[in-house]
């Protein structure tokens, strides 16, 4: 029983000790922290503005400086055609006579007319000066007030019928000019289409005319590049039938307004074609060299982010992530121009995503 008890009290010391032991362990060794991550580091450009160009080659087509399609303003048979196609005209120059027998035969009854107007108008004029004069003399009985005044009226009726006379007889004379088609500028016949004989009248055209000693160079601008300027006065272009050469033209006008269709403003440039080297209807590229007015921000394209909402950038202020809404312009290859709330020495992300939430912190390292 002694014994048993000697054993217990042993027992007892030992796991004091032991215990003791383990308390001193633990007030000695450090407490242990779970690691954290290290903040990553974000590659970021400086902005600075710059005088942006661009050179664009656009689609274009060749027109004539001037192109007239011919009718006939009266019914009638052609009766002699004196051009042909790729005949050259001068301005006057007489291409086809018509002929319209009815009109030239009621041309010939209104001159008659017009005679027997004028006829009678001299006829009662003089009368009535006659009996002006003999009213003036003052002889009582010579001349009563009413034949006076009766012969008044009558001068007065074919005063106004020959004037009537004389402009209907004027009209016929301008109607049978139409009889004969004259060159409205000088140029080339492009097109004939009608033959000696043929019933013409106002559907009908008989001839076509272009004036290609000049030419237009009508080139469609995108509504994204109107607003900048064209370096030069002069742009120059290629056609496919010299794919070796260049030609150059010179800029005359814009449209001033946007096509709602194509949303592009048409810039007309004149091309100087005295050789009759390029033809009208011709398919061109014309090389635009633009310059926007004032100076712009250009930034890669991985610094622009678009998503459902909007599209923005994402700037660094204060140290933390901020996201600036910006529009987008013209595409360079030193990147994308854009506008926002922007200015010189604010610094951008390079790479952006929108998983860099606003008021986030990182290592911005510039590149």
């Amino acid at each position: 029983m002694k014994s048993n008890n000697q054993s217990i009290k042993y027992f007892l010391v030992v796991l004091w000790a032991y215990s003791l032991i383990s308390c001193q362990n633990n007030a000695s060794s450090p407490a242990v922290s779970a690691p954290t991550n290290p903040p990553d580091t974000v590659p970021v450009l400086v902005l600075h503005d710059t005088n942006l160009t661009k050179s664009i080659e656009l689609p274009a087509e060749l027109l004539p400086f001037e192109q007239a399609e011919l009718f006939a303003r009266v019914q009638g048979y052609l009766k002699d055609l004196r051009v042909d196609m790729g005949d050259q005209v001068k301005r006057g120059q007489t291409l086809a006579i018509i002929e319209a027998p009815e009109l030239q035969t009621k041309y010939a009854e209104f001159q008659s007319s017009l005679q027997a107007a004028k006829a009678k108008y001299l006829s009662s004029m003089d009368v009535y000066q006659r009996l002006s004069k003999a009213a003036q003399a003052k002889t009582p009985g010579i001349v009563t007030p009413v034949d006076l005044e009766r012969s008044r009226n009558q001068y007065l009726a074919d005063s106004a019928s020959y004037e009537a006379a004389h402009l209907l007889a004027q009209s016929y004379k301008e109607v049978a000019g139409y009889l004969v088609l004259h060159a409205p500028f000088d140029g080339v016949v492009t097109a004939r289409k009608a033959d000696r004989g043929t019933l013409v009248g106002n559907n009908q055209a008989i001839l076509t005319i272009q004036h290609n000693g000049k030419l237009r160079l009508r080139v469609a601008v995108p509504e994204l590049y109107i607003a900048s300027g064209a370096v030069s006065k002069t742009a120059p272009f290629r056609v496919d039938a010299y794919p070796n050469k260049l030609f150059q033209a010179a800029l005359a006008r814009k449209s001033e307004s946007i096509d709602p269709q194509t949303r592009t403003e048409t810039w007309e440039y004149i091309y100087d074609n005295k050789s009759h080297d390029l033809k009208a209807g011709s398919f061109a590229y014309v090389k635009l060299e633009l310059q926007r007015t004032g100076n712009s921000f250009i930034v890669p394209p991985s610094a622009i982010v678009t998503n459902q909402e909007r599209k923005f950038v994402i700037g660094v202020k204060d140290g933390k992530a901020v996201w600036i809404d910006v529009r987008q312009g013209m595409s360079t290859d030193k990147g994308i121009e854009v506008f926002g709330n922007l200015s010189n020495n604010d610094t951008i992300v390079v790479r952006a995503t929108d998983e860099r939430k606003p008021g986030s912190t990182a290592i911005w390292k510039e590149k």
